[in-house]
């Protein structure tokens, strides 16, 4: 039973890795006395799934055939969102749009402007009404950034909370936005797959240990079971709060604008963590100090996680906490996942299965994927479907 679960698991998250990253858009909206303006950046390969973007079926969506449906691409977005201001309706109209990448692929950029029936006062408060892609994807959501009188507030859209209100005159709450940012940080981590595979490549060999069979100190090396949980778990605990300390630092240098790297140089050394640290099962160096290897990688996976605040926007008047609720979201989600995997690791270390097919097979599966994406990453290539 128990191996049963492994493998399930296993061929599920791989089958998660294979497929691109759940679909988001982002939504900014900003109110700048009875002015109401944003913008909206949706992804080409989603708008392509609703109402089919590449004509010529090559696989490939160029500016060109974006170009020719930016009518339909604007009518079909202002019919999914509306707004009403102080309970009154507003008109919305959608500008000259561009393309703009994002780490996840090119997405359309929409200028927005809506009119509130002429009034000269700014809104008191704001509601919200978002039903784009319910219809074909449930499990999409709209990333709402909301700037009104010098704050930022954050909300999340989609089929469980497609209608919401704002009221522009209290202040930001802050209970709610270490909520609002703690969620996000789980959720990125567990939508993260290349983040969740550099973490299994560690804990995978935390219920063994790289020695010679005993008695026969001149035999190989090879993987043993670790004689007790605690072993394992100390292991474990070294490795994650490494990792966690260690992207911490730079998601926080990143987010406050101290450091800046290029998206594709990030997400070509998040792949290449992930190929070195599960080749590092299959070949130990750092054996016994791999909480050294999750603290270097995790540097870089920090500036990962901090082009997702990039995107959600960080709100200035409660900073700290946004911050803060995001790692401490990210590290639930990193928990969460421990407390699956490492039970089970524990209880089928001894057998040939785990040492041959989770532990070997499952690191060099790891270390495939992870250089494929390291190759489309790298040289802006699609070797993978999506």
């Amino acid at each position: 039973m128990l191996r049963a679960c492994i493998v399930a698991w296993l061929l599920c998250l791989a089958a998660s890795a294979w497929a691109h990253k759940p679909s988001d858009s982002y939504l900014a909206v900003t109110v700048n006395g009875p002015q109401i303006s944003g913008q909206w950046d949706i992804a080409l390969r989603d708008l392509d799934f609703a109402i089919g973007l590449d004509a010529d079926g090559d696989g490939n969506i160029t500016w060109g055939e974006v170009r020719s449906r930016h009518t339909d691409i604007a009518a079909y977005a202002a019919a999914r969102l509306s707004l009403q201001a102080d309970g009154r309706g507003c008109t919305l109209s959608v500008g000259a749009q561009q393309v703009d990448e994002h780490t996840d692929g090119a997405y359309t950029v929409l200028p927005l402007a809506w009119s509130c029936g002429g009034s000269a006062t700014a809104p008191q408060a704001l509601e919200l009404q978002y039903g784009l892609f319910a219809d074909l994807d449930p499990q999409h959501r709209g990333l709402l950034k909301l700037t009104a009188q010098g704050a930022t507030r954050t909300a999340v859209l989609g089929p469980e909370a497609p209608r919401q209100r704002f009221d522009l005159q209290t202040e930001v709450d802050r209970l709610q936005t270490l909520q609002d940012y703690g969620r996000e940080g789980v959720w990125h981590i567990w939508i993260g797959f290349d983040h969740i595979l550099f973490l299994l490549a560690l804990l995978l060999p935390a219920v063994g240990v790289w020695t010679a069979r005993a008695g026969d100190p001149r035999a190989p090396h090879q993987w043993q079971p670790v004689p007790q949980f605690r072993t394992a778990f100390w292991d474990v605990l070294r490795i994650v709060t490494a990792f966690t300390l260690a992207h911490s630092i730079t998601l926080s240098l990143a987010a406050l604008g101290l450091i800046s790297l290029p998206s594709r140089l990030v997400e070509s050394a998040i792949a290449a963590s992930v190929v070195l640290a599960a080749l590092n099962n299959l070949r130990p160096v750092f054996e016994g100090r791999r909480w050294i290897v999750a603290f270097a990688f995790g540097l870089v996976h920090g500036f990962g996680f901090a082009s997702v605040l990039a995107d959600l926007g960080l709100p200035q008047g409660a900073l700290a906490l946004a911050l803060l609720g995001f790692n401490v979201g990210v590290e639930a989600g990193q928990l969460a996942i421990v407390a699956i995997f490492l039970p089970l690791a524990y209880a089928l270390r001894r057998s040939a299965f785990y040492r041959r097919a989770v532990l070997t097979g499952g690191s060099a599966l790891i270390a495939l994927l992870a250089a494929l994406w390291l190759v489309e990453r790298a040289f802006d290539l699609k070797l993978l479907p999506v």
